[in-house]
Parts: structure tokens; C-alpha cells; sequence
């Protein structure tokens, strides 16, 4: 599988460095700094989970993006692979197509995380300021509670990655507590009536099935 995807990708004109088990990984990333990285769960002496969250860890790792190649399609695993730090997940088997797709999103979500230079974070017509704390649509102020807000900006400061109920209860509430997934619920769908143009067809707020939300910019 490792040298049919090196080639694949090869042939569509990326440069590509190939890592034999998870040690060898963690060093090529540190010292290549890759614009994307692509991982497989099951590799000798260590596993892409521990690969991901020790790069995660690392400054020069935070945000590269992580595809993870995986045999298993059970949402535990997935959400194990999200909360580690993976942004998107590969079944296998899959095609090439699918997998020069999967590339592009990663590489436009990197682009744009990157791309905000202000802390200004533009869905549509909506705006988010994270500096200064002000969300607007159509250049008019959109009033949102001290929660709202900050389940908000910690969704759209991660555009285009998957967040798992638990690290947003940690991250917004200081904990994660299943008792708490219906709370989690209730946030979203007030957020979604003030910030989505159709809340019942919501396109910023995307809800992960049995995982968490993505938040689209």
C-alpha cells in the first residue's frame, strides 16, 4: 500500500517522502516540515494514533494536515482517530480519486487557517472577529451570549475539522461529561438559529454523525 500511494501521488506531481513505521515518521515530519501528511493506523512500533498526537504536540505540526488511511469504518475508531488530532479519515479500499479529493479539501482547509493574517474568519456573509469578539452578517451585529461565542470561535478557529463532543465540552465548558452531550445540543441549536441562513439546512455548523461538528469557512 505504501509505495501503490507514493507512486499514485507521484504521478499527479507531488513531491513524496515515504516513512516505513511510526519512528521514522515523527522524524521525517520534524525535519521536512510536509505540507501534508498521510498516515496509516496500523504501522510497526507504533500506531498512527500516537504518531498524530505526538506531532500534534509539536510546534511545527500543529496545524499540518493528517489523513489517516484506515480498514475500519466503526465510529469509536474514527473518533479516537479526531480527538487525536487527524483531520480527515481515509476507508480502504479506495480509489485514486478519492484520495486526490480528500488532498484538496485538507490543503484548502490548511490555506485558509493560514490565510487569517486579521483573526478574521469569513463564512458567506458572515463574519467572525475574533480579535475584537464581534460576529456580523451582512455588516450587522449579531448578538450572541459569552457561551455562544465561544463555542463559536472555538468551531470557526478550527474550520474544516472535525471536533469530537469532547474536546468542545473541554475546550468551552472546562470538561468533558456525557451528561453533557444534550447541553452541547441545545448551544448548537441556538447557535445555528442566529448564525445559519436556514437553520434547519445548516451549511457552517455541520453535524459529524455520532463524532461532533465541522465548522465550514
Amino acid at each position: 500500500t505504501l509505495r501503490l500511494v507514493g507512486l499514485m501521488l507521484q504521478r499527479q506531481g507531488y513531491q513524496v517522502a515515504l516513512a516505513h513505521n511510526g519512528a521514522e515518521a515523527l522524524s521525517m515530519a520534524r525535519n521536512e516540515q510536509p505540507d501534508l501528511i498521510v498516515l496509516d493506523i496500523m504501522m510497526p512500533d507504533m500506531d498512527g494514533y500516537e504518531v498524530t498526537r505526538r506531532l500534534r504536540n509539536e510546534t511545527a505540526t500543529t496545524v499540518t494536515p493528517i489523513l489517516m488511511f484506515t480498514a475500519k469504518s466503526q465510529v469509536d475508531d474514527k473518533v479516537k482517530g479526531y480527538e487525536s488530532g487527524v483531520d480527515d479519515y481515509l476507508t480502504k479500499p479506495f480509489g485514486v480519486d478519492e484520495l486526490l479529493a480528500r488532498i484538496r479539501v485538507a490543503q484548502r482547509h490548511h490555506a485558509r487557517i493560514n490565510s487569517i493574517k486579521s483573526n478574521l474568519i469569513n463564512a458567506g456573509s458572515l463574519v467572525i472577529d475574533l480579535s475584537n469578539q464581534l460576529v456580523t452578517r451582512d455588516g450587522e451585529l449579531i448578538k450572541l451570549s459569552t457561551t455562544e461565542y465561544k463555542l463559536l470561535a472555538y468551531l470557526a478557529g478550527n474550520a474544516g475539522r472535525v471536533l469530537t463532543h469532547k474536546s468542545i465540552l473541554e475546550q468551552v465548558w472546562g470538561y468533558s461529561d456525557s451528561s453533557q452531550m444534550e447541553y452541547l445540543r441545545v448551544y448548537i441549536r441556538q447557535l445555528r438559529q442566529k448564525i445559519e441562513v436556514d437553520p434547519h439546512n445548516p451549511q457552517l455548523i455541520i453535524t459529524e454523525s455520532g463524532i461532533g461538528y465541522r465548522f465550514i469557512a
